[in-house]
């Protein structure tokens, strides 16, 4: 089973999952492991996490450039989110989904709202049948929590 972002939704959505393969080392430059897209998604979760910002953009900026062009081939064959186990065989979009949601996310906390309502645009248009595994037992859609967010930092926008 590929872990595409085996990691629990939570209040913020970006806990890390106590079952985290690798430490995250806050200094330095970063370790991209095997270059996998799991693992940089996973990196990318623990690097928001800890609030290393200069590592989420590490990680997520990895990711993009290894996977993009896969995952948005699987973006364009699918017609809607793929069911069950299916899921799982859709990690590129999968894992660049979710690390565009945590560039975001990392980008919302370091208030640079118009890259953050730009990066969770991109997710939603562009890969917008991302799903990321919850250790739980089930999907959510980084697209619909990214929806989430970009409504509030629209309308938090449009309060300054």
């Amino acid at each position: 089973m590929h872990a595409c972002c085996s990691l629990p939704l939570a209040r913020t959505l970006c806990l890390v999952a106590a079952t985290a393969s690798t430490a995250l080392a806050t200094a330095g430059p970063p370790d991209f492991g095997d270059h996998t897209s799991a693992t940089l998604t996973s990196k990318a979760w623990e690097a928001l996490n800890a609030g290393d910002h200069d590592l989420v953009a590490a990680y997520t900026d990895k990711c993009q450039e290894l996977y993009a062009r896969e995952a948005a081939a699987q973006q364009a064959s699918l017609e809607d989110f793929a069911s069950g186990d299916d899921a799982h065989s859709y990690w590129a979009v999968n894992d660049v989904g979710t690390c565009l949601f945590i560039r975001g996310e990392s980008l919302t906390q370091q208030g640079k709202t118009a890259e953050a309502i730009a990066t969770f645009k991109t997710l939603i248009d562009d890969y917008g049948y991302a799903q990321c595994w919850d250790t739980k037992g089930w999907f959510w859609k980084p697209a619909e929590a990214a929806a989430g967010k970009l409504k509030q930092l629209e309308f938090d926008a449009k309060l300054d």
